[in-house]
C-alpha cells in the first residue's frame, strides 16, 4: 500500500505588479510591503505544523515568500524550476486585457482557450499544465508519506486545481487563489484530494483572486 503525501501549496506573497494586475510568468516583480507581511504570517502558521521538505520555485517572488517561512521553520528552500509560473513570453508584463486582446488563444477567464496555443516565447496552457502535473507527482514519489511544503504561484495552483478535479484545460472556469493562502492535499499514489483551498485564517482582510 502507498503512503499517503501531504502536500502545502502556497502562492506567493502580493507582488508589485498582482497590483497593476500585470501577467508575470518568468518575468519577476518584488513583493509588496502588503506582501511581505502576507508571507510573514504565513510563516508564522506554519511554524506551529510539522513539515518534512520546503521546496520553492526558484523565481524571485517565490523564493522571497520561501526564505520567510524558512526563517520561521528551520528547512533550507530547496528550488525547483518545475513549479514556476507560467511562461507567457512576449507577453509578460501586459495586463489581462491586454493580453486577452494580442493573444485571445491563450488566457480568458470567460470563454474556451486554445490549450495547444503558445504566445511567442511562451508556453501553452498544455505544456504548461504537464510541466506541473509531472512536477507534483514526480515530487510525492521522491517524499512519499512525507509532508511537503511548495511555495509556488497563481496558475501553478489554477492548473493542478484542474488536474485534481478533472476540469478540461480550455473550458474557463474561475478558481480562488489568494496571495499567501494556504492549500493543502494528499496523494495517495492515485487520487488527489484536496483538504482545504485558498485558506487565508492566517491573514487579515485578504482580498480574493481568480485564476482561470
Amino acid at each position: 500500500m502507498t503512503a499517503l503525501t501531504r502536500f502545502i501549496v502556497i502562492r506567493h506573497g502580493e507582488t508589485e505588479w498582482n497590483v497593476a494586475a500585470r501577467i508575470q510568468g518568468h518575468g519577476d516583480s518584488a513583493l509588496t510591503a502588503a506582501g511581505v507581511e502576507q508571507a510573514r504570517a504565513l510563516a508564522r502558521r506554519l511554524s506551529t505544523q510539522r513539515f518534512d521538505v520546503l521546496v520553492a520555485s526558484d523565481l524571485g517572488r517565490a523564493l522571497d515568500t520561501a526564505r520567510h517561512v524558512a526563517a520561521a521553520c528551520g528547512h533550507e528552500p530547496r528550488l525547483d524550476a518545475r513549479f514556476r509560473e507560467r511562461n507567457f513570453g512576449v507577453g509578460e508584463g501586459m495586463t489581462y486585457e491586454e493580453i486577452d486582446r494580442a493573444y485571445p488563444d491563450a488566457f480568458s477567464r470567460v470563454r474556451d482557450v486554445d490549450p495547444d496555443y503558445a504566445i511567442p516565447g511562451g508556453e501553452s496552457r498544455g505544456q504548461f499544465h504537464e510541466r506541473v502535473r509531472s512536477g507534483f507527482e514526480a515530487l510525492a514519489a521522491e517524499h512519499s508519506g512525507k509532508t511537503i511544503v511548495v511555495v509556488t504561484h497563481g496558475g501553478v495552483l489554477a492548473t493542478f486545481y484542474r488536474h485534481v478535479n478533472g476540469i478540461a484545460l480550455r473550458t474557463p472556469h474561475r478558481i480562488p487563489i489568494t496571495n499567501a493562502s494556504y492549500n493543502a492535499l494528499e496523494f495517495d499514489g492515485e487520487r488527489w484530494t484536496i483538504e482545504t483551498w485558498s485558506d487565508t485564517a492566517h491573514l487579515e482582510g485578504a482580498e480574493p483572486f481568480e485564476e482561470a
